[in-house]
């Protein structure tokens, strides 16, 4: 059962979910250091802190996951990496799409 590729696929699933948070977080800060708005000059110290750590430990985690269950499925390298990127990112596009579409 370890072997295959839906379990990898529900693993980052179920890790996408909480991932939410820091993937719009980084998607925040990105988009305001670009155009920043006249009430945003907090500085970067509070980015890196407010949306950094939690990336940071977001990222950890599904690194710490993904690594094991990596050598144990029956999938190549890059398909695995990718397959683990598109449930992680999932969840996101899900929110984004509904967003959307109201």
């Amino acid at each position: 059962m370890l072997g295959r590729w839906y379990t990898a696929l529900g693993v980052n699933l179920v890790l996408g979910v909480p991932a939410v948070v820091p993937i719009w977080l980084l998607y925040y800060t990105v988009s305001t250091w670009v155009d920043p708005a006249p009430e945003e000059n907090d500085g970067f110290g509070v980015v890196l802190v407010g949306a950094g750590l939690p990336a940071a430990a977001c990222g950890f985690l599904w690194w710490l996951a993904n690594r094991p269950l990596a050598r144990r499925t029956r999938l190549r390298t890059a398909p695995y990496w990718g397959l683990s990127l598109l449930g992680t990112f999932a969840p996101t596009g899900a929110i984004i799409g509904i967003g959307f579409a109201t």
